[in-house]
């Protein structure tokens, strides 16, 4: 197995959508699908710009619904070809006779290989290769090698680009509308065709330019003698008629422009053909011009493999068990596709399905949760321009924490373009057909996981400047919300928050209940306790009392609320709500495999409020993010003596009434049992690595990737596997046993020290490059170095 590379042999229509996910090409400004430039109704193309948002008014359930989505954008990819007298070439209708599609992961090129026959028996080979220039964001190209193995002749091409494109990539989705491009023109200048439109509603300007290149009778040797038994030479061909001439033709339509250059093919010899593109999403941007003026393919290619190169050098993991291995590194691929150094520069989040589909609508929720700690430790300045993208909305959330009745701000569960809230209205229901109220964006943690990138931020970074002029005043607001959610209960003297919900999305309300949303939340009450005590360090760390009018009397009822915050128990476990040891208990063993709970119960005339049944993790979040000695030391400061064994107890209690139904699950439960229990970690871990290669949800990676949990499994490698933490003065480590892992090597950067850092079974070893002076501590199961640059230590491993 190479773990550089992902293959996939022959063509199967079936799990297209699957494969096209996986194979997608993009560079942290736009990405595109891996769907074939050839292929009929197969397909589900889809190109998609950072931040291009759109919205529109749907009808449904006799209700105008209104819905924000990542704009599916016009089209590049279409390619297809014909010889005389044959019908354009789609791999759904050929007489194929090999097929192969291969990602290149470490230069970030998608190649495919195909040979056909056609029904005159001409046997024709074609090679391509796929680029979105990691080193030119505005660039993408798609190369095609065309041989004619066993005959000679013309070979018509068409080269086009597609503008009647809608969002329909979500099958759920599609009573709702998706034509989201309006105003299509077309035309050519320079030698190049150009198609424009704009975003129907936020009018944002779409340009797409393409220039078509031909490069003639390049040798080459097939390979394959069986294919040269029959020659169909042009000068014999009984349908004279259908000899072309090799003049190029233009088609276009307002909304569709193709180039149909013909080659002139010799048996045995290639003709190689490049489609050059340019997009942009601002009208100060010229696409004609900059396809114009873009170099050739093969300098175009250098420049890509070289940046992916320098890419590699920063965010590099590598892991002995070969499959790991694999997948790990698709994992980082996919992440720097969607998060480069290109996106740093602009104004947009993390989205949940990457760029790579339309599932939630392209929208941001809490993933930067668990991809930020991965971006901290290798491209900081990413890290810095998404929560950035947080603090520039800062005005939104303010609104609507004052229209809500609270103080400081209130970010929303779902967010695209403008910072308001994008949660829908209403969810559709596939099992019942039923349309539903969409509750979860009373899931106010959101601001607490914004929060607690912020901190960790600044302890990777040491960016005390970014925590004085954005960082702090983030968590200042953030913390008056939570504060101003906590309201003191005179009968039993504790603060408690009402009408929120969870993590675990399967849990909206009370049985029966008339109005949505649970009481005390475990996981949002400790946090809240957690951020108010940051939020104070972090005010006197930047002497910021009087800058954001934090007031003696403020400071002294955060005081108090982390003295007295209502937690629930029962069954010595945390209660993840107030009420929650009231529900029933499922009958697990009639929904054994079933990962949508909520939806099966629906279907059912059911309610999964009713159970003790979660849909991922929640309580053990609380164990995920601070640590159990952390939980336990904020549990005793509220008055709640709280013991080892409860630790124990509370992750076994919800792992046997957890169905996964979030791929985060995985995540989350393979870190809280990695020391205690390791072949269950290693079980998450593996589901958590699968989640997208196998589609373990069952059709919901042909619809994005799931950006948060490749993001959670390298994390788990870097921060639980090798127990890397960040100390104020330098890194502690204290691996795990890795078992079939075998052995990790990474790079990261603390501080501004960077550091090399490998381990396998016997040992671990910490090398430090050359940059700086000072001397960079290390400490390894409690035994402390200090590193100076250019040094080395090396740590025996029990």
């Amino acid at each position: 197995m190479d773990p550089w590379t992902l293959v996939y042999t022959g063509f199967d229509p079936r799990p297209e959508g699957v494969r096209e996910t996986l194979c997608t090409l993009g560079n942290g400004y736009f990405a595109t699908r891996g769907a074939t430039p050839d292929g009929l109704v197969m397909r589900t193309p889809g190109t998609y710009a950072a931040g291009c948002y759109d919205r529109l008014t749907s009808r449904v359930a006799g209700r105008e619904v209104v819905n924000e989505d990542l704009v599916n954008l016009p089209d590049w990819l279409p390619l297809t070809f014909a010889a005389p007298g044959a019908p354009w070439f789609h791999p759904e209708t050929a007489d194929l006779l090999g097929y192969e599609q291969e990602l290149d992961m470490r230069h970030g090129v998608l190649h495919r290989r195909l040979r056909f026959r056609d029904d005159r028996g001409r046997v024709t080979s074609v090679r391509q290769r796929r680029l979105v220039s990691m080193a030119a964001p505005h660039l993408a190209a798609l190369e095609c090698a065309f041989t004619a193995e066993n005959w000679s002749g013309p070979l018509r091409v068409r080269a086009a680009l597609e503008g009647r494109v809608t969002n329909r990539g979500v099958r759920r989705y599609r009573d709702l509308r998706g034509d989201h491009l309006a105003g299509h023109t077309t035309g050519t200048r320079d030698g190049c065709a150009w198609l424009r439109a704009r975003t129907r509603a936020s009018g944002t300007p779409i340009s797409l330019a393409m220039r078509v290149t031909v490069d003639h009778e390049t040798d080459h040797e097939t390979g394959h003698e069986t294919a040269r038994e029959t020659d169909h030479e042009t000068a014999h061909e009984e349908d004279r008629e259908d000899a072309w001439t090799a003049e190029d033709a233009w088609t276009a339509e307002d909304a569709w422009i193709a180039e149909e250059p013909t080659l002139s093919l010799r048996r045995g010899r290639t003709a190689v053909l490049t489609k050059t593109i340019a997009l942009t999403t601002s009208p100060a941007l010229d696409a004609v011009d900059l396809v114009r003026r873009a170099p050739g393919f093969e300098e175009l290619l250098r420049e890509h493999r070289d940046a992916w190169d320098r890419l590699w050098e920063r965010a590099l993991m590598d892991v002995g068990e070969s499959q790991v291995g694999q997948i790990v590194h698709l994992h980082v691929f996919h992440l720097l596709q969607t998060l480069s150094p290109h996106t740093a520069g602009l104004d947009v989040g993390v989205p949940a399905r990457g760029l790579h589909g339309e599932a939630y609508r392209g929208h941001v929720f809490w993933d930067e949760l668990f991809v930020l700690p991965w971006l901290d430790l290798r491209l900081p300045e990413v890290s810095r321009g998404l929560l950035l993208y947080r603090w520039r909305r800062l005005p939104a959330a303010r609104r609507a924490a004052r229209r809500a009745g609270h103080a400081g701000a209130m970010f929303p569960w779902q967010s695209g373009g403008d910072g308001r809230e994008e949660t829908p209205s209403l969810h559709l229901n596939p099992d019942s057909g039923r349309w539903l109220p969409d509750h979860s964006h009373l899931q106010r943690h959101i601001g607490l996981a914004i929060a607690y990138n912020v901190w960790h931020h600044h302890r990777a970074t040491g960016d005390t400047a970014f925590l004085t002029e954005f960082g702090a005043e983030l968590l200042v607001e953030i913390a008056r919300f939570f504060a101003s959610l906590a309201v003191l209960d005179p009968r039993s003297g504790r603060y408690e928050i009402h009408g929120v919900m969870g993590p675990d999305e399967y849990h909206d309300a009370y049985p029966g209940a008339s109005a949505p949303g649970l009481d005390n939340n475990a996981y949002t009450n400790v946090m809240t306790v957690w951020l108010l005590l940051r939020t104070r360090e972090v005010l006197d760390l930047v002497h910021g009392h009087e800058r954001f009018a934090v007031t003696a009397g403020e400071l002294g009822r955060w005081r108090d609320i982390t003295r007295r915050m209502r937690v629930d128990f029962h069954d010595g476990v945390i209660s993840q709500f107030t009420g929650y040891d009231g529900l029933a208990e499922l009958d697990w063993k009639r929904y054994a495999g079933v990962r949508r709970l909520d939806r099966a119960l629906e279907a059912e005339g059911d309610d999964p409020d009713r159970y003790r049944a979660s849909k991922q993790a929640d309580v053990l979040m609380l164990f995920y993010l601070l640590g159990s000695a952390q939980v336990r030391a904020i549990l005793d400061r509220l008055g709640y003596p709280a013991s080892r064994e409860l630790t124990d107890r509370t992750v076994g209690y919800y792992l046997r009434r957890t169905c996964h139904g979030s791929t985060l699950s995985a995540v989350v439960h393979a870190w809280v049992l990695a020391r205690s229990q390791p072949a269950g970690a290693r079980h998450f871990f593996t589901e958590a690595l699968l989640a997208d290669v196998e589609d373990v949800q069952g059709g919901t990676t042909a619809e994005g990737i799931h950006l948060g949990a490749m993001a959670g499994t390298l994390d788990l490698l870097q921060r639980r596997y090798l127990g890397l933490e960040i100390h104020e003065h330098g890194i502690g480590l204290d691996p795990l046993p890795l078992g079939r892992l075998g052995s990790i090597a990474l790079p990261i950067r603390v501080r501004g020290t960077s550091l090399f850092v490998e381990a396998d079974h016997h040992r671990l070893t910490v090398t430090r490059d050359g940059g700086g002076h000072r001397r960079f501590r290390v400490t390894v199961r409690g035994r402390d170095t200090c590193l100076g640059p250019d040094e080395r230590r090396s740590f025996p491993l029990d």
